[in-house]
């Protein structure tokens, strides 16, 4: 991996915003993302597909289309799908890989197949009732976590330390996606590992305020904490950062990836998600891990842009 400067001057269309959940996050990474690459000299426009369909955008002029789109269509394969279509090189992974990732219930599968760690999960529709999910998830053992089936930035994520709570938490997940998972809750420290094609950045600890990182604690809380120096084994941080890229290769993703997982009393690592497209704020975890590894995020930027232009060379 080269983090040198631009070699040639590119035009890039940034697409940022969109009708998800994460659109204000979305909104913020696309403009950090368009001033990064603009700052390397590159020639960048940024546009919101909630005001301007992708199909109006005049392709021709650009090289490529840097995606900072989280959550929904931009997320799940559907740009990606679209963006196929009209021959548009664009960063990070394709239709398919994107459509796994976002579905917590297909990347389950898929880690489960390729003997990735993971936690076990239940799955539950729109039209399972309440009573039902409580009596199920009794063979869980608590407490338990819930999390809709295809959502970013832990929006509907929440813990369950008995039925009361469940029913609760499942409701408030159904506000996202009517399918909801439920698995047992990893007790121990969690970590996130930014992930270039295949190569790991340095692991990452979270230390949370509350029991979830979730939303708040992501973009809104002031206590969060984030430290590189997690004082574990070197052999334990190898483990990690190999079971973060084994998971990324089980999903054959492309580009940045950022993998989420735990590290539970007994020193055993647990897969949650794999991120597809994350985060470029100033509070977000990537840049965070690119910053530890020496390069700022116009690099990072750089980088993401150069590999998808070499990997549609290589096709």
């Amino acid at each position: 991996m080269s983090w040198s400067a631009a070699s040639e001057t590119l035009s890039i269309a940034v697409l940022a915003g969109g009708d998800s959940a994460e659109r204000a996050v979305s909104l913020a990474s696309g403009s950090e993302a368009a001033a990064a690459l603009a700052s390397l000299g590159h020639r960048v426009e940024q546009f919101d597909p909630l005001n301007t369909p992708i199909t109006s955008i005049d392709w021709p002029r650009f090289d490529i289309c840097f995606l900072a789109l989280h959550g929904g269509a931009g997320e799940d394969g559907r740009v990606q799908q679209q963006l196929d279509e009209l021959s548009v090189v664009y960063t990070g992974s394709g239709p398919a890989a994107s459509r796994m990732a976002m579905s917590k219930s297909a990347a389950k599968h898929r880690f489960v197949e390729a003997r990735v760690p993971t936690p076990t999960a239940m799955e539950f529709g729109e039209h399972d009732v309440l009573a039902t999910i409580a009596r199920e998830c009794a063979t869980l053992g608590w407490p338990l976590a819930i999390k809709p089936e295809g959502q970013g930035s832990s929006l509907g994520v929440g813990r369950a330390d008995n039925a009361e709570q469940l029913a609760a938490c499942v409701t408030a997940s159904r506000q996202y996606d009517p399918l909801v998972l439920v698995e047992p809750w990893i007790d121990g420290r969690e970590f996130t590992v930014t992930i270039l094609g295949r190569e790991p950045l340095p692991l990452l600890e979270i230390v949370a305020p509350g029991p979830v990182f979730d939303y708040d604690a992501k973009y809104l809380a002031e206590d969060t904490v984030y430290r590189f120096d997690s004082g574990l084994p070197a052999d334990q941080i190898v483990r990690l950062r190999s079971v973060s890229v084994a998971a990324a290769a089980a999903l054959d993703t492309r580009g940045l990836v950022r993998v989420d997982l735990m590290l539970d009393r007994a020193g055993r690592p647990w897969v949650l998600e794999v991120n597809t497209i994350p985060g470029l704020t100033p509070t977000s975890l990537a840049p965070r891990a690119a910053a530890q590894a020496g390069f700022d995020l116009p690099a990072l930027c750089e980088w993401m842009v150069r590999d998808a232009l070499h990997a549609e060379v290589r096709q």
